[in-house]
């Protein structure tokens, strides 16, 4: 129907529709097309706009402020760019192609517009996780579609690509900023003729976020410089803080994940902790499990599921599933497939109890197989413990295998080789290369040498410093007892 309207019949539809009224209204609210105090000419390139847009299925004429547009146009940028990433395109690469291509950010804002029209006719603002589900799947088919040649088809839209001029994955390191981190840490930076920042960037800093702080963030997350303060910054803030997260963590979580600030909290932040509780998490420690991943509550539920299903198939009961992901929230980024099952699979060829470790250790599931793992079994071999042996040790105590090499595990192993003990001792007791050296297992070996006695060596370590001591002075007791029976 659309197509066989006539130009100057659509021309007096818009009329119709909006109005003069209408449009000088919509002019004072700063609406992207308006007809206030326009001439014909204008008002048909308008309208020739419409057409073009709907014939393509997007939603155009809406009352949308320019600020949000531009907003939405950095969230477009930043999903191109993660996409460009994943297939293999470095930064200055990405940047590069999304600086030529203004009109495919458009198109991608107006594909947002089309997927959400009923959004914007109650006038509520997207979510980055509404944009990126938009866009991510549209993108998807682009590729599927044009292969190597998406690059081209980004930079030349809406024209045909040139067919020899495949995308390029291999590029020169990144040698200066992108036009939109440019834009965005000049955005928050820009003060009023007042002198005044703006009011998101004075709330930040009220919070103890100092400016450069936020110009980092802005140039890692250039959309940050866009979120409105009342309508995603404050209200998410104000969440966290009715959560218990202190007032001076509020920067740090931030800075970790300033998307937290795009999501909604209606629609998918309380939906998601609700999820979450559901499997298990703590719904206590909320404060303490945002803080060490706020990434968290960014992830999909086919995320969370299959991270989930992955615990239940090493054998772990609903309860410690709950126990891990509150301990350890950070297991749901690790890839099940090229992270938590290979090292499933390493534990266990060297006999450990994988669902015990996932329980006491998870982050050691987040370890290097190459770099990490195999190094530590290394080093164990080559002082004489047997496979068996090891699996124990790495069974009773999961960090074993966080520790560095140079730094820990060497030093220890050379002083326990002054101790006196037997090897078998760090099997029952692998424990002790989790004590400092220093302040912790020197004083001690030091004052059991003096009292001329011999104490197990989760004794000397695990007590506390009365317990230690009255230990000590038993032992010394039962030793004079013998020596007076003698």
């Amino acid at each position: 129907m659309i197509k066989s309207l006539s130009f100057n019949s659509h021309l007096l539809v818009m009329l119709g529709n909006f109005g003069f009224q209408n449009s000088r209204r919509a002019t004072s609210h700063g609406f992207l097309f308006c007809l206030k105090d326009q001439t014909i000419t204008k008002m048909k390139k308008d309208a020739r706009l419409r057409v073009d847009s709907e014939l393509d299925g997007s939603l155009s004429l809406r009352v949308v402020p320019p600020t949000l547009i531009a907003a939405e146009k950095e969230e477009a940028k930043a999903v191109l760019t993660l996409f460009f990433k994943k297939q293999g395109l470095s930064n200055a690469v990405a940047a590069r192609i999304i600086n030529k291509s203004d009109l495919f950010i458009d198109h991608l804002v107006s594909r947002l517009h089309s997927v959400h029209k009923s959004r914007y006719l109650v006038g509520r603002e997207l979510t980055t996780l509404e944009i990126r589900d938009a866009l991510i799947p549209y993108l998807e088919s682009l590729l599927e579609e044009h292969g190597s040649m998406l690059a081209d088809v980004v930079e030349n839209f809406p024209h045909p690509p040139i067919k020899d001029k495949p995308i390029t994955l291999v590029s020169a390191p990144d040698s200066a900023p992108d036009s939109k981190q440019v834009k965005a840490v000049s955005r928050v930076t820009e003060t009023s003729p007042a002198g005044m920042l703006r009011p998101q960037v004075v709330y930040l800093m009220e919070l103890g976020m100092d400016l450069e702080k936020i110009k980092l963030i802005t140039r890692r997350f250039p959309a940050f410089a866009y979120y409105s303060l009342e309508g995603k910054i404050k209200p998410v803030v104000e969440f966290l803080l009715e959560l218990g997260v202190p007032k001076s963590d509020i920067p740090i979580i931030l800075g970790k994940r300033p998307q937290l600030c795009g999501i909604s909290l209606s629609e998918n932040l309380i939906p998601t902790m609700t999820f979450l509780e559901d499997l298990g998490v703590d719904k206590k420690q909320w404060a303490k499990v945002i803080y060490r991943f706020p990434a968290l509550l960014t992830y999909s539920r086919q995320k969370f599921k299959t991270t989930v299903d992955f615990l239940y198939e090493m054998g772990l009961s609903s309860e410690n599933v709950g126990k891990v992901l509150t301990r350890c929230p950070t297991i749901i980024s690790y890839s099940v497939e090229d992270k938590l099952r290979p090292t499933a699979k390493y534990f266990r060829s060297l006999g450990a109890d994988v669902s015990l470790l996932l329980l006491r250790c998870p982050q050691t599931f987040g370890l290097s197989i190459e770099a990490n793992l195999k190094p530590v079994t290394q080093f164990f071999i080559e002082r004489g413990y047997t496979l068996e042996e090891i699996g124990t040790m790495i069974s009773r105590y999961g960090a074993l295998y966080t520790f560095s090499l140079a730094d820990n595990l060497i030093p220890k192993w050379d002083f326990f080789l002054t101790m006196d003990y037997s090897k078998s001792e760090l099997v029952k007791f692998p424990q002790y290369f989790g004590y400092s050296l220093e302040e912790r297992i020197k004083p001690r070996i030091l004052l059991v040498k003096k009292a001329g006695v011999r104490l197990l060596l989760n004794q000397i370590l695990s007590l506390s410093s009365r317990n230690f001591e009255n230990a000590l002075k038993k032992k010394m007791k039962q030793q004079q007892q013998l020596t007076d029976q003698v």
